[in-house]
């Protein structure tokens, strides 16, 4: 590993000036990735700016709304009476997201932030790789791509967003809070990942330097039905194939709100907006939950290693849908 300066910022101004005045330089919490990738050879930052210990954690009510200290841990957030009440999907995704001991050191802001899993980014010897080095290709299109994406890629890059919490985040139209040398701005979810198109190495809005440093959680109304589906290749410890995150509020018989977001097949955590407006109004039944499935898979980039996924996408989120709806298979 190639050496590198270390800091431990006793305050937010403090960590955002240092990181801002220093391309070369970082953040270090819990949830990045970030030593993971230095010891791979993938990263090579010169300064380490260690934020753990600044007072940016912890989840509070503001009406219908949770600010999510971006230091609070998974596991803090999977405990809060307000979380499992209103938004089990959320809690659901947490718990489903990692091993209880990584969940008591992994924080939100840097699980929104980890780095996708593709094991062609994550091995230096692999050349082709664009998210990388922009311009090399990208060797996940003709080789073994079982774990990548079907939305939002092209042959530039088909690597998956890895995270479960952003899917049911991204279905409740969080904001993220953010603190740069400018001051302070809020980014929706839905808009702070950006497609890989011809960038995949711009991978978020963040700038050099800004910090997350809040999350604000909106939720559903009362009586809203929630439910996050995984699935993946064993019952642990294992990222998902496909996800769905789905919200779903009844009258009656009738959908009256409904909320999509599909994980394991996006380059980015997939907002089905057009599922969503299947949904609306429409009986809760398998014939809107299958044609609210088609619409959620339009137009996949696949390869040989991932046109399953198409199919298994579709049945995921029809199958999330009639649990939290109710509906017998």
């Amino acid at each position: 590993m190639r050496e590198f300066t270390y800091v431990r910022a006793a305050e937010v101004g403090q960590a955002v000036a240092t990181v801002s005045a220093d391309p070369g330089a970082c953040y270090l919490a819990g949830g990045t990735t970030q030593l993971d990738l230095m010891k791979d050879g993938v990263l090579e930052p010169g300064r380490l700016v260690d934020i753990t210990r600044l007072p940016l954690r912890g989840v509070r009510l503001d009406g219908d709304t949770l600010r999510v200290g971006a230091l609070t841990t998974m596991e803090e957030l999977a405990a809060d009476p307000y979380v499992s009440a209103r938004a089990p999907f959320v809690r659901e995704a947490l718990l489903l997201g990692a091993s209880v001991q990584l969940r008591n050191m992994a924080t939100i802001g840097g699980n929104l932030l980890q780095r996708t899993r593709c094991r062609y980014f994550r091995d230096p010897t692999v050349p082709d790789c664009n998210k990388r080095r922009r311009g090399t290709g990208c060797a996940a299109v003709t080789g073994a791509a079982r774990m990548h994406a079907i939305l939002g890629a092209s042959e530039h890059c088909i690597a998956s967003h890895a995270s479960d919490l952003a899917v049911p985040l991204v279905a409740l139209d969080a904001i993220v809070r953010v603190r740069g040398s400018a001051g302070e701005r809020t980014i929706p979810l839905t808009d702070f990942y950006l497609l890989p198109e011809a960038t995949p190495d711009v991978e978020h809005m963040l700038g050099q330097g800004e910090l997350i440093t809040a999350v604000d959680v909106p939720l559903p109304p009362e009586g809203t039905r929630s439910g996050y589906l995984k699935v993946r290749d064993r019952m642990s410890y294992e990222f998902a194939l496909t996800s769905a995150a789905v919200t779903l509020l009844l009258d009656g018989g009738l959908i009256r709100e409904a909320r999509v977001a599909l994980g394991g097949v996006g380059t980015v955590p997939w907002r089905a907006r057009e599922a969503e407006e299947i949904l609306r109004g429409a009986p809760a039944g398998p014939a809107a939950f299958r044609e609210a499935a088609e619409r959620a898979v339009r137009d996949p980039f696949t390869v040989p290693g991932t046109a399953f996924k198409v199919e298994l996408a579709k049945r995921t989120l029809t199958r999330a849908l009639r649990t939290v709806a109710g509906v017998a298979s």
